[in-house]
């Protein structure tokens, strides 16, 4: 068997699958691929390491720091991004919340992040670096368009993986997962609109026109993405976990509290479909 992990991103609202993570780990349920969009990789690291409720703990002491998000970060020339990237991505984990990197080192499975190219508009699939600790990989991944600067690459400019691919389940199946756990961040019934912002990313990003056009049917895509995923779960091919509620939390929500409540659905769902997961793994 080998074990496939994909994981939507939606920024704040990821904290779902933190949930939902640390039981996996919990019953020791470890993926051989682990692959992500946005802030569904970048949670998804602390899974590999194995460390059960780091993800909780950077939530409850630092997302409503000024230090982690807010508009001053977007206008800082030395950020341009809404997010402080570099307490992010550098502060947090080698200093703040440490990362275990022996452990991350020691996971034998793959682990993948879902980037965007700007200038072809389509995915790539980079693997997640274990060496990097300022996490450059995840950056990309996570380069949400406006809120985010476009990052370099290998003398490629990335931005959000989830433009192209937000939930790249065909990719771990492709790449040989016959047992597949997609965790999603919004409720089954959720269905995306265009995006509200599609105007003006179309003034910022103007000399890519293909990244523009990814953007503009982001919301087509994602949509058929469900609708394909659904027929897969009742073919028996993955198994799907989703939160039934996301009690109104946006991407940029910064409130633990409100936070909290999200994480802890998401252990909720989890521990509640627990039998049936370990059947379908075992089957």
């Amino acid at each position: 068997m080998k074990l496939g992990v994909t994981l939507e991103g939606g920024a704040s609202r990821t904290v779902f699958s933190c949930g939902v993570m640390d039981v996996l780990m919990e019953e020791n349920i470890m993926a051989d691929y682990i692959i992500g969009a946005s802030a569904g990789i970048s949670y998804a690291v602390s899974y590999a390491s194995r460390q059960k409720g780091r993800n909780l703990d950077i939530t409850r002491k630092y997302m409503d720091d000024k230090r982690y998000m807010g508009a001053r970060h977007l206008i800082s020339p030395k950020n341009r991004g809404y997010y402080n990237l570099n307490f992010v991505y550098d502060e947090l984990p080698n200093k703040l919340v440490p990362f275990d990197y022996v452990e991350f080192t020691n996971f034998k499975g793959e682990i993948i992040a879902v980037v965007t190219n700007i200038d072809t508009g389509k995915a790539e699939y980079l693997e997640v670096p274990r060496n990097d600790k300022t996490w450059q990989v995840l950056r990309a991944s996570c380069a949400l368009p406006i809120l985010f600067p476009k990052i370099k690459i290998g003398g490629k400019f990335y931005m959000d993986g989830g433009v192209a691919d937000s939930i790249p389940f065909e990719k771990a199946i492709s790449e040989g997962c016959n047992k597949n756990i997609v965790v999603l961040t919004r409720e089954r019934s959720y269905i995306k609109a265009p995006e509200r912002a599609g105007a003006v990313a179309e003034i910022l990003y103007r000399k890519h026109p293909d990244f523009v056009r990814a953007m503009k049917t982001r919301a087509d895509r994602y949509n058929q993405a469900i609708k394909t995923l659904a027929e897969l779960e009742k073919e028996g091919k993955v198994f799907v976990i989703a939160p039934t509620n996301t009690y109104g939390i946006n991407r940029t929500e910064n409130n633990p509290q409100k936070l909290e409540v999200l994480y802890n659905h998401g252990i909720k769902q989890t521990k509640k479909r627990m039998e049936e997961l370990k059947a379908y793994l075992e089957k």
